[in-house]
């Protein structure tokens, strides 16, 4: 339900977006042909079309470019907030062989660390409220200190405590690409390229003579309408961790779901054991 809620709203921002640069454009279109003469835009026809040509191939190619690009960093970002989740849950099951204490504490760390990250640093992430000293950063810290409080006493015990201690720096990797990944946009200079040169591709339409006005401000509208689109496609991947298309959290929800399911039953089998009277040799 929650998909379908956020495809319909996307698809109502695209909408809108598509009818207010197709207004703009067939509101500049009408204006251009009452200020200057039709014999004068009529005459530069064929130059105006070699140009645009020119222009339209040069900027499609950018456009296929960019959306190239921030298609990959989505995917990429995506690929890195899974593999966090897995970290978490392969170091959530590799502690199993640490004694009671450190096993405890590194699960419990790893639950809050979780719950911080989804109740507080994604919704920080989205708002772009980042800080270096964030609890988060302390929660991990708080298991790493858990992990080094243990002494493997076989041979064991050893391989999965180095397992443990790789698990451990594997999500905290993963944890700062997932924030660098967050924190990057595609850089102002090439927003400017973007917008003036559908500025010029849209407005060049407006330099030809076409005998009919309707057909003129369809194809008008139509070459907006794309254009738009395509840079609406852009602006929201580029963040994709905000916006109608953004990378979602289900699978630490997952992750979490799992943990607690875990905790709440060995609290339910170790609770009858201890409950359990013992029986009288006699």
């Amino acid at each position: 339900m929650r998909g379908v809620v956020r495809w319909v709203v996307g698809l109502r921002s695209v909408v809108s977006a598509i009818l207010i640069a197709s207004g703009l454009s067939i509101a500049g279109l009408f204006v251009v042909r009452r200020l200057i003469p039709m014999a004068v835009l009529r005459a530069s026809n064929d130059v105006v079309g070699n140009y645009l040509q020119t222009l339209g191939g040069i900027y499609a190619v950018l456009l296929a470019f960019v959306v190239y690009v921030v298609w990959g960093q989505f995917n990429e970002a995506r690929a890195l907030v899974d593999r966090e989740a897995n970290e978490v849950l392969d170091l959530y099951r590799t502690v199993e062989a640490l004694e009671p204490a450190e096993r405890c504490a590194v699960r419990e760390g790893l639950r809050a660390y979780v719950d911080a990250v989804l109740d507080g640093e994604w919704d920080a992430m989205a708002c772009g409220r980042l800080e270096a000293g964030n609890p988060v950063g302390r929660i991990l810290d708080g298991v790493w200190d858990a992990l080094q409080r243990f002494e493997p006493g076989t041979r064991r015990e050893a391989a999965l405590f180095n397992e443990a201690l790789k698990r451990f720096n594997d999500l905290s990797d993963a944890r700062s690409d997932r924030l660098t990944s967050a924190q990057s946009r595609i850089p102002g200079a090439l927003h400017l390229l973007l917008y003036g040169g559908a500025a010029l591709v849209v407005g060049s339409m407006w330099l030809f003579a076409l005998d009919n006005p309707w057909m003129h401000a369809f194809l008008t509208s139509a070459m907006a309408g794309a254009v738009s689109h395509v840079l609406y496609v852009i602006r929201d991947l580029d963040d994709a961790f905000t916006g109608d298309w953004r990378v979602d959290p289900e699978r630490l929800i997952k992750v979490r779901a799992y943990m607690r399911r875990h905790a709440s039953g060995a609290a339910a089998a170790a609770t009858p054991d201890a409950a359990t009277p013992t029986r009288d040799a006699g």
